[in-house]
């Protein structure tokens, strides 16, 4: 067994001027611990969506909302998906408070979202309330209609505010974890997501006002209270353990806050963003216009098997009878929700245990420009435990699956997700789907945690890899003196802003953008397949994920052409 290649990395941070300042020091590796605490707040978010798309529209429901209604609510998301999140990279990236450029966007989004979560559960009371000042009846049409108004208000506000920390806390994990553990921590970001969205269904599933009747008297106010309190406490401890880099000493991206400004540099950033970059960018619009269609309508395609066996043999039921059977197969479906997430849960633990790192694929450029740095620091580093006998050194080999790497298992999770779907035209009953929904969450734990670890990769490499050109694009007379030794040592003379806000941002556009679409293309099929709630056999919910299982393989054969980082091909 040989030992592990970073084991030279702490003396490297040590090294002293005299060695060779001309190249950046390479940062040490962080602590699990660390890395834990760096994406907890992911896990805190986590459950803010969950409970709001679990329990969000029988809610608005609830409120009198239509179906039609609640539909332009729902593009609510991935609209404001495609138009926030670049806005709040671009701002972040140009912050330059001494708490650092990410915090303040995640405190803030955080605060925001929160009010919104108790204000929407509690609309009826402050509207009512309100209203009644003025000696309007609490009960009249208007007050009805106004809470919906408000309501749907709040839903805009909520996901404008989840985009914003979302946004925030992404750029936030790139920033402080050292570019070879960008996978490790993206791969804590997708466990902490998994956990988030257990707990959120278990809270679903619970009698929140019998259990815990100090949280409110209903269910959605008891999840909207539990929720806060979790975004509350994962993004306290996040920014209060991990300190940010003070950007006062970048340049700015932006110097002009105005609109015009902000496209400006949208559109700079479009065009310097690597040929790897936009691939992945590419390979996310056709995998989000099909993970859309699981994402919100596999309750309602397994719920649809579960009332086809009752309503084929009952015909003509009354309206009462019907929506009984409705609801029994939403928990039918929601129960396979839970096998999903339990499963994704599960695969996030072990998959990161059985994939390659990027960092130690021969293909990598950084794996081989890291150790092009090491020469002089793992000389001394193996004369300092030379005394060591070898067999008492501590040797670890990773279970990983030779030549599996992140790309490659990414790739190989758009086909599953690919062959679940196709398979709809085989299963017939709720059983047999939620074995399908539960295999999918293999394929969802690599897709929540793939491309933004490659992405988050490439961006902290292009960092890197500007800061070592600003080393060697100093003048010779840098090095004339001790003091400019060691103060060249620590930084680069022109160190180049950070990015990773507007970059994940336009990501985020790839994955929100094809969801609009998809929506669109599902109305029109479900518009012209679609059967009254009372007959059985309805298929129009399979089709739509038929269609996504198409989607799905685009998005496999363009990642086929992604190739390995510091290589053309596979």
């Amino acid at each position: 067994m040989t030992e592990p290649d970073h084991e030279a990395q702490p003396l490297i941070q040590d090294r002293r001027v005299d060695e060779d300042p001309s190249t950046p020091t390479l940062e040490a590796p962080r602590s699990s611990w660390y890395l834990f605490l760096l994406t907890l707040g992911m896990g805190g978010l986590q459950i803010v969506w969950s409970i709001q798309h679990s329990s969000g529209s029988p809610y608005l429901l609830s409120l009198g909302m239509s179906k039609a209604m609640l539909a332009f609510v729902w593009i609510a998301g991935p609209l404001t998906g495609t138009l926030v999140q670049p806005y709040i990279g671009i701002r972040s990236d140009n912050c330059r408070i001494a708490w650092g450029k990410r915090k303040p966007f995640m405190a803030l989004g955080g605060a925001v979202l929160v009010f919104c979560l108790l204000a929407l559960a509690w609309v009826r009371e402050i509207v009512g309330g309100t209203l009644s000042l003025f000696g309007v009846d609490a009960q009249s049409d208007g007050v009805r209609t106004t809470v919906l108004v408000v309501a749907t208000l709040l839903m805009y506000c909520q996901d404008f505010a989840i985009n914003t920390v979302q946004a925030a806390t992404r750029a936030f994990i790139v920033d402080n974890a050292p570019a070879h553990q960008q996978e490790s921590a993206n791969a804590w970001a997708s466990r902490h997501n998994g956990a988030g969205n257990i707990l959120g269904y278990i809270l679903g599933g619970m009698d929140l006002p019998r259990t815990f009747p100090a949280l409110g008297n209903t269910q959605f106010k008891g999840l909207s209270v539990t929720a806060s309190v979790f975004l509350t406490v994962t993004l306290s401890l996040s920014c209060a353990y991990i300190e940010e880099k003070d950007p006062r000493s970048e340049p700015l991206i932006s110097t002009r806050p105005g609109l015009t400004s902000l496209f400006r540099s949208i559109k700079d950033s479009i065009h310097s963003l690597s040929a790897r970059t936009r691939r992945i960018y590419l390979i996310q619009v056709p995998a989000w216009f099909a993970w859309f269609s699981f994402l919100f309508y596999a309750t309602t395609y397994i719920g649809q098997l579960y009332a086809n066996q009752i309503l084929d043999q009952h015909h003509d039921l009354p309206e009462d009878e019907v929506n009984k059977i409705w609801e029994d197969a939403t928990r039918v479906g929601t129960l396979a929700l839970l096998v999903n997430a339990i499963v994704s849960f599960a695969a996030s633990i072990i998959l990161p245990l059985l994939i390659v790192p990027s960092e130690q694929n021969p293909g990598s450029g950084h794996h081989q420009h890291q150790h092009q740095q090491q020469p002089h620091s793992s000389t001394s580093h193996t004369r300092g435990r030379s005394s060591l006998p070898s067999w008492m050194r501590i040797r670890i080999r990773n279970p990983t699956i030779p030549h599996l790497t992140l790309r490659r298992a990414w790739l190989l999770s758009h086909f599953l997700f690919a062959l679940c779907m196709f398979s709809t035209f085989l299963i017939a009953t709720p059983a047999q789907a939620s074995i399908m929904t539960g295999i999918v969450g293999i394929a969802w734990a690599i897709t929540s945690w793939a491309p933004w670890a490659l992405l988050a990769t490439e961006i902290a490499h292009h960092h890197d890899d500007a800061d070592s050109k600003a080393y060697d694009d100093r003048p010779p007379n840098h090095l004339n003196t001790q003091e400019s030794l060691s103060t060249t040592a620590q930084r680069p003379a022109h160190r180049p802003a950070n990015q990773a806000g507007i970059t994940l941002g336009l990501h985020n556009v790839a994955i929100s953008f094809p969801q609009i679409i998809s929506s669109a293309v599902s109305s029109l099929i479900f518009r012209a397949l679609q059967k009254p709630r009372a007959e059985p056999w309805d298929t129009s919910t399979a089709w739509v994920m038929r269609l996504g299982g198409c989607a799905a393989v685009l998005a496999g054969t363009l990642t086929i052409g992604l190739g390995e980082r510091g290589r053309r091909e596979i």
